[in-house]
């Protein structure tokens, strides 16, 4: 127990990380109301952020209210609307600068929301959306990034959500996990380090109390973690799974842990020396969680309990992986509740079907005899794992 007490408490530490690392990258916030044909935006950005586009010095409020003019603006039926004049700087607490601006659109049935700004000076940059239409009540949050700077708030993809039934719902939960190269292979570890069914059924039922919990909070905001930090981890925990099954097998868990911190300790250098994407701190959290978890899974004869609580931690990351394809859509508030239990479901249901499916053909295999023994499985797909899960979490990370 003593040994499961101090695995979660670094797996809380992993986490708590990657929350905090939120907050460390460029980022701005938007506030749109939509009141009948006029659309009003108030912009406020982190002085950090401005001062990127002036070398280190803070741009005039007239040359900030240029370049937000000619970046940010609503879309109707794919056109831009028409910017009132003038742009006005508002008053902002220390540290922050808030500009208001206001458009007129032709006809908002139709209406997308488009941000450009900061994306040449800093690719990472997240703007934090939130749309609010006077006439109807609706409010959405919408997270902008390089990839997705055009989000449709009326007509369109947003009212299709509106009007989905609770199978569409389930429908997206299973494409996006029969869509998620990286969540399949992970499935496909669980099944290797499942000697047992038993084993399985803990190992996914873990699994799947993790993700719904983080799927759940970052949907409705509660928490909202940088979403390449995620997708770095997510690879992290594919490679775990196969680093798992090799120290088992070699029966050397101490030294497959000190090539994993050797790994990260490396990364964490390069970090130092200024390459890198990853927070220190979530590479030191990832080191000390996944080193300890490879040396307790190495002396644990009948690991059901901790393989419980270790997919566990591993659906939380997996969670807001999840969570990635949901936030794309411009959910509807009023049905929130809906879409998440349907999605949840959908991705169970995918989850279960590519569990079912691979447990299914080896044991038919291996009643057929027409397998090779299964060490050599176990190995070849460990390695497998362990190289795909290196290379993502590598190129994630930098």
């Amino acid at each position: 127990m003593t040994r499961l007490l101090r695995l979660l408490t670094l797996a809380a530490a992993v986490l708590a990380a990657t929350a905090a690392a939120a907050h460390v990258r460029s980022e701005s916030h938007s506030v749109w109301e939509i009141n009948g044909r006029n659309v009003d935006l108030v912009m406020t950005l982190p002085s950090l952020e401005t001062a990127r586009l002036s070398r280190g010095g803070q741009p005039s409020d007239a040359d900030l209210s240029r370049y937000l003019a000619e970046r940010v603006h609503p879309l109707a039926d794919g056109r831009r609307c028409a910017l009132v004049p003038p742009v006005h700087a508002l008053g902002a607490r220390a540290g922050y600068r808030r500009f208001d601006l206001t458009f007129t659109c032709p006809d908002v049935r139709n209406l997308a929301i488009r941000t450009q700004a900061f994306f040449e000076v800093a690719p990472g940059h997240l703007d934090y959306a939130q749309v609010q239409n006077a006439q109807t009540g609706a409010f959405t949050e919408q997270l902008i990034t390089r990839d997705r700077q055009t989000v449709q708030v009326t007509g369109g993809e947003a009212d299709r959500l509106k009007a989905a039934g609770f199978l569409d719902f389930v429908r997206m939960g299973v494409v996006h996990i029969l869509t998620g190269v990286d969540h399949m292979a992970f499935l496909v570890g669980l099944v290797l380090i499942s000697r047992r069914l038993k084993d399985l059924l803990f190992a996914v039922t873990g699994f799947t109390l993790g993700h719904s919990l983080t799927l759940a909070l970052a949907v409705t905001g509660v928490i909202r973690p940088q979403a390449d930090f995620i997708d770095a981890l997510v690879a992290q925990t594919i490679a775990l799974i196969g680093l798992e099954n090799i120290a088992v097998q070699a029966k050397r868990p101490a030294a497959v842990a000190a090539g994993l911190a050797v790994t990260l300790a490396a990364m964490l250098a390069l970090k130092l020396a200024g390459v890198g994407a990853l927070p220190v701190l979530l590479l030191l959290g990832a080191g000390l969680f996944g080193a300890n978890y490879l040396l307790i899974s190495g002396q644990v004869h009948d690991a059901v309990r901790l393989r419980l609580a270790i997919t566990l931690v591993f659906g939380l990351i997996h969670g807001f992986g999840f969570a990635a394809g949901l936030l794309d859509e411009p959910l509807p508030p009023e049905r929130l509740a809906e879409l998440l239990f349907g999605f949840n479901v959908g991705v169970e249901v995918g989850q279960l079907t590519i569990v079912a499916a691979v447990w299914v053909l080896a044991w038919s295999l291996g009643r057929l005899k027409v397998a090779p023994p299964r060490p050599i499985v176990v190995d070849s797909s460990a390695a497998a794992l362990v190289g795909v899960g290196v290379f993502w979490f590598v190129t994630r990370a930098i």
